[in-house]
């Protein structure tokens, strides 16, 4: 499953090797000062369609999805699965994406982690 975790300056959303695939993507990294802020969504899943727009990755509507969403002029990387309903959303500003959207068991406590870096 993808998980945060700050390192030597960095935000780095560090994906399994299925969602590597998934995805088709490595894990993602972006400076810590591109943290614009960090928020807990209840629903992450419907963060994942964000209009109508061009994916890369895997998308199962309401089950999962790990891709990248491009629409309305912003890329969105998602990573939310089934078993982690609720998550995170990242805005990032001054990064290759605007926002990372993670589905998490704990979204509180991760946002509470990451909020010194935002």
């Amino acid at each position: 499953m993808a998980e945060l975790q700050l390192a030597g300056g960095e935000l780095v959303l560090r994906l399994s090797g299925a969602e590597k695939a998934e995805a088709v993507h490595g894990d993602l990294r972006v400076p810590l000062t591109a943290i614009r802020g960090v928020e807990v969504v209840d629903d992450a899943h419907g963060w994942t369609g964000i209009g109508v727009g061009f994916k890369v990755g895997m998308r199962v509507p309401g089950v999962a999805t790990v891709a990248t969403v491009r629409s309305h002029g912003e890329k969105v990387f998602v990573a939310v699965h089934g078993d982690t309903p609720r998550g995170v959303r990242v805005r990032l500003e001054g990064a290759p994406w605007d926002e990372w959207i993670v589905g998490c068991a704990d979204p509180e406590a991760v946002a509470a982690a990451l909020a010194p870096a935002s």
